[in-house]
């Protein structure tokens, strides 16, 4: 995943799906710059990080 570091990508998470940078992934949290702020979406809950097509 860490190739997609600075890139615009799209998670899909079990509770819903978000759009931002991908800034940094650490061993618990993946955290997204949006156009309304930070994200930080918990590791575990990630089901698939794609960049947009």
């Amino acid at each position: 995943m860490q190739h997609l570091t600075g890139k615009e990508v799209i998670v899909h998470t079990i509770e819903t799906t978000y759009k931002g940078r991908f800034v940094e992934l650490s061993e618990k949290e993946l955290y997204l710059q949006a156009e309304d702020g930070w994200i930080v979406i918990p590791v575990e809950k990630i089901a698939d990080i794609k960049e947009p097509e």
